[in-house]
């Protein structure tokens, strides 16, 4: 478990994971090598596991952004999970339950893009596809509370 401390540091690297350890001293109250400690203690757990850069894929010509739903044909599944991971515009995919197998985030350039990419699964898989218009909730934590 992770006590009020753990949480307040957490929700500080989640808003800037480039805060320095003074910096997180400051919000927390606590030295910094006992910040360093803390966030030690944190990675080993498995409770910290990375600390990242977040881009906007725009910046490098992804202007659109789709939502997959991928059901593999009888006896595909490996081969489509190959697919997914070999092609680099999908940028998150999770094996779910129900009846598509994938849910997949994809970045492309364009429309032309996205039929090119798709019609690699086509022979192995049906797909559902929706574009993204607008990202109301970005990825955040779930309460930690």
């Amino acid at each position: 478990m992770t006590d009020d401390i753990d949480q307040l540091l957490i929700a500080a690297l989640m808003e800037d994971s480039r805060r320095s350890l003074k910096a997180l001293a400051g919000i927390s109250g606590l030295s910094s090598p006992s910040v360093a400690e803390r966030l030690r203690r944190l990675e080993e757990r498995g409770v910290l596991k990375g600390y990242t850069v977040e881009i906007d894929p725009k910046c490098f010509g992804y202007q659109l952004q789709a939502i997959v739903r991928i059901r593999p044909l009888p006896g595909q599944l490996q081969h489509v999970e190959r697919q997914i991971l070999a092609i680099p515009e999908f940028t998150e995919c999770d094996k779910v339950t129900g009846d598509d197998c994938f849910i997949a985030r994809l970045h492309v350039r364009s429309m032309e893009q996205l039929d090119t990419l798709l019609d690699r699964l086509n022979n192995y898989a049906e797909t559902n596809t929706a574009i993204v218009k607008k990202t109301p909730v970005k990825r955040r934590l779930p309460p930690m509370g």
